[in-house]
């Protein structure tokens, strides 16, 4: 299974996640919305599902894809570090600013 890092390093993917995180939406409106063509959405999904980030199901004649959150947890504990890093910046800024009123 390819890693979530080298899937997401497509910025198409990580569009095609924000709109799926959204809502569940069928192929040909992710088209739409991307500006993509039809079989370059395809390939961009083959490799969201093989790396477990999004699943499908049959509805009458369409697919309809959806994000699978839990495989973004690799992402996510790798992201805490510089996450505790980012807020302890954040906060000394914040006593900075109070010092200066």
């Amino acid at each position: 299974m390819t890693s979530a890092f080298a899937v997401l390093a497509e910025p198409a993917r990580r569009r095609i996640l924000d709109l799926l995180l959204e809502r569940p939406r069928p192929v040909g409106e992710l088209v739409e919305r991307l500006g993509l063509t039809q079989p370059g959405t395809s390939k961009h999904l083959r490799v969201l599902r093989d790396a477990g980030l999004v699943q499908a199901r049959q509805d009458a004649q369409r697919r309809v894809y959806e994000v699978r959150l839990e495989p973004l947890a690799e992402v996510d504990a790798w992201l805490a570090p510089y996450r505790r890093a980012w807020a302890s910046r954040l906060d000394a800024l914040e006593e900075h600013l109070d010092a200066a009123e």
